[in-house]
């Protein structure tokens, strides 16, 4: 057994690894992700699921449902992080399936997956109560930074962790966020990764979530039912409405627009005439909202089959989720 295979089954059962292991992780979860776009190619069949928060106990409840890795193709929506209590083993899991299996799992960024988020939101603090240093936490939230902004599934379903915004109306400008700028800045500069390349996409997006701005509306951006933009009650990105995903679906040529980033009871959410749909994947969120969850699989088809599951047992879990936690802002 290699030393990846080791550190899976051991994050498998909810033990973190050393803080050397984490590092050398990451940096080799950092070689991949540099290679990756702004807008992931995704095959089909796939399973794509929602917001996890740190609930490592209730994740192993989507894997009994949905199917192991590597032998379930999946597309994780971001927002691995905060709020639950093994925010750690969650994401350090999710991160080293990607580095043992790179084509056969695809993580994308949610707003939690942030320096400044992760401050408030229990993250920052997991890692300084398990760790004793900050260090964990930077090796992960500089891993953040190389996650991809959204995934394309065979051209047709766009999928991102929040939504839209104004400021962009093809998949094109999603490549090419930033580009520009950082295309001038980037003269004379070290080029990141092995590969003699230009990593024009991986050094565009390399950076924490920005208070606005067409990056920042991707991941922080709601449907709701406007004529077509609104002012966001979250403080960054927006709301946006039927017209605005109508527009966006048509200029693209894609089908649906399928996003996590809001908890939804019944595990999921058609809106817009099934133009766009919302996943939730963190059951009984938070230990206390009672909701049950689901991921999303379409087939070679492009089929949709939903899969829903509940909160882990509690004798299942070494944590108890009778303990205090703060009251977060949902």
């Amino acid at each position: 057994m290699s030393d990846l295979d080791r550190q899976i089954e051991q994050l498998k059962r909810c033990q973190p690894l050393k803080e050397f292991e984490v590092k050398a992780l990451c940096l080799k979860a950092m070689e991949i992700l540099v290679e990756e776009s702004n807008v992931q190619r995704v095959d089909a069949p796939v399973v794509i699921c929602g917001d996890i928060h740190g609930q490592f106990y209730d994740m192993k409840e989507l894997f009994k449902v949905a199917g192991d890795s590597p032998k379930t193709n999946y597309l994780f929506l971001g927002d691995f992080v905060d709020r639950g209590f093994h925010s750690v083993e969650t994401f350090l899991l999710l991160l080293a399936l990607k580095v043992r299996y790179p084509d056969r799992i695809t993580l994308i960024r949610g707003n939690h997956e942030s320096r400044e988020i992760t401050l408030v939101y229990g993250f920052y603090d997991e890692c300084l109560r398990k760790y004793g240093s900050v260090n964990v936490w930077r090796y992960c939230t500089d891993i953040f930074d190389y996650l991809s902004i959204s995934a394309l599934v065979e051209n047709k379903i766009f999928c991102v962790h929040g939504g839209l915004s104004p400021t962009i109306t093809t998949l094109d400008q999603v490549y090419k966020i930033l580009g520009m700028r950082i295309f001038v800045l980037c003269f004379g500069l070290k080029m990141i990764g092995s590969s003699s390349n230009f990593q024009i996409w991986a050094i565009d997006r390399r950076q924490d979530v920005p208070h606005e701005g067409s990056m920042s509306d991707l991941l922080w951006s709601d449907p709701d039912d406007v004529a077509e933009w609104g002012v966001s009650p979250r403080g960054a990105g927006f709301v946006f409405g039927s017209s605005a995903v109508a527009s966006f679906n048509h200029t693209n040529n894609i089908s649906l627009i399928c996003r996590a980033h809001q908890l939804v009871m019944e595990g999921y959410k058609w809106m817009f005439n099934k133009q766009l749909v919302t996943i939730w994947s963190a059951p009984n969120y938070c230990y206390r909202c009672g909701n049950v969850a689901s991921v999303l699989e379409l087939n070679e088809n492009l089929e949709t089959k939903f899969h829903f599951f509940t909160a882990a047992p509690q004798d299942s879990r070494v944590t108890s989720a009778k303990k205090q936690l703060p009251d977060y802002f949902f």
